[in-house]
C-alpha cells in the first residue's frame, strides 16, 4: 500500500508539469497585454517595457516557464500578481477553504439525495418510483447551473426571505450555494447509484441471502450496498472534482469569495500569476482526492486489499537441486 502511494505522488510530478506548461502556452496566445491593463494605455513604451522586463515577460516562452518552475521547487514561489505586486500564495490560499468547503456541501447534498433515489428507484425497477426518480435524474441533468440557483433566489431569498442571497458569513449562508448545485449532482448519483445496483439485485448471493432468512435491510446494505460501493466511490471522486470547477459560476451569482470567483477576477484583469496558481492548488486537491478514493478502494473490497499487499512484495527465487529438488 506504500508503495502504491508513494508511486502515485511520484505520478503527480509529470501531471503539475504539464499543467503549468499548458497554463504558459495559453498565457501566450491569449489577446491583451498585461502591462496595458496595468499601466493603462496613456504608458509610454519605455514603461511598458520596464514593467514587463520586471515581470520576466519579455523573456521566451520556455525560459519563462524554466523560470517559473526553479521558483516553485526552490522557494515555493509561485508568483507575485500583476495587479498588486503581492506574492499571490496569500490571497490563494486565504481564498481556497471557501472553495473547499463549498464543494464538500455540494457533495454532501448531491451524494445523500443521489444515493437515497438511486437505491429506491433500482429496488423499484419500472414502477412510479423509479420512472418519478429518472425524470429527476434527466431534469437534473438538463438543467444550468445557474439557473437553477436564480430560481433558488427569488424562492428563498427574494420571496420567502429565509436565506441571504449573497455573501459568506456563516452557516446560512452556505445553504443556497450547496443545493444549487448539489441537487443538480444529485441527478448524476442517482443515475449511478442505479446502475450499481441494478448490477448486483439479482445476482447469486443476494438471492442467497434472502434465501436463508436475512432481513432485507440487511440484504440492501451489506450484501447489495457492500458490492456496489466502488463504482459509487469512483463517481465521488468525478463529482468532487466537477464540484471544485463549478463553484466558479455559483461563486459569481452568490458573490462567494472563492477560488472561482478569483479566477474570473484573473482573468478580465490578464492577471496571470493569480490564474496559474489558483489553477496549480485546484489540480494538486483534485489530484489528492483522488488518490485517496483510490486507496479507499482497498477497505471496500479485500481483494483490491490484498492486491496492494502482492504488488509490494517481491517473487520467491526457486532453484532446482541436483537431486531434482527446490529451493527458495
Amino acid at each position: 500500500m506504500a508503495r502504491y502511494v508513494a508511486k502515485r505522488i511520484l505520478q503527480l510530478i509529470p501531471v503539475l508539469i504539464a499543467v503549468i506548461f499548458l497554463i504558459y502556452v495559453l498565457q501566450f496566445l491569449a489577446k491583451g497585454d498585461p502591462a496595458v491593463m496595468k499601466l493603462g494605455t496613456d504608458a509610454t513604451p519605455e514603461e511598458l517595457n520596464e514593467w514587463r522586463e520586471s515581470y520576466g515577460l519579455n523573456d521566451p516562452l520556455l525560459v519563462q516557464f524554466g523560470k517559473y518552475l526553479w521558483g516553485i521547487v526552490t522557494r515555493g514561489d509561485l508568483g507575485r500578481s500583476y495587479r498588486t505586486g503581492q506574492p499571490v500564495t496569500t490571497e490563494i490560499f486565504a481564498r481556497w477553504p471557501v472553495t473547499f468547503t463549498l464543494a464538500i456541501g455540494t457533495n454532501v447534498v448531491g451524494f445523500s439525495l443521489g444515493l437515497a433515489l438511486g437505491i429506491i428507484s433500482a429496488l423499484n425497477r419500472n414502477s412510479w418510483k423509479d420512472n418519478l426518480a429518472r425524470v429527476f435524474g434527466m431534469l437534473g441533468s438538463s438543467m444550468p447551473a445557474f439557473w437553477f440557483a436564480l430560481l433558488l433566489i427569488m424562492l428563498f431569498s427574494i420571496k420567502l426571505r429565509w436565506l441571504p442571497v449573497s455573501g459568506w458569513y456563516g452557516v446560512k449562508y452556505w445553504i443556497l450555494p450547496a443545493l444549487a448545485q448539489g441537487v443538480l449532482s444529485a441527478a448524476a448519483y442517482m443515475r449511478n447509484v442505479r446502475a450499481s445496483v441494478l448490477d448486483n439485485v439479482r445476482q447469486d448471493f443476494v438471492r442467497t441471502a434472502r434465501a436463508k432468512g436475512q432481513k432485507e435491510r440487511v440484504v440492501i446494505w451489506h450484501h447489495i450496498m457492500g458490492n456496489a460501493m466502488i463504482p459509487i466511490v469512483t463517481a465521488i471522486g468525478m463529482h468532487f472534482a466537477t464540484a471544485l470547477g463549478g463553484t466558479m459560476i455559483i461563486e459569481q451569482i452568490f458573490a462567494i469569495p472563492g477560488l472561482g470567483r478569483f479566477m474570473v477576477e484573473s482573468i478580465n484583469n490578464r492577471d496571470f500569476p493569480q490564474l496559474r496558481a489558483s489553477i496549480i492548488l485546484t489540480a494538486v486537491t483534485v489530484t489528492v482526492i483522488n488518490l485517496l478514493i483510490d486507496v479507499a478502494y482497498a477497505f471496500i473490497d479485500p481483494r483490491i486489499k490484498a492486491s496492494f499487499a502482492r504488488s509490494g512484495k517481491r517473487p520467491k527465487k526457486v532453484v532446482l537441486t541436483e537431486e531434482g529438488g527446490a529451493e527458495q
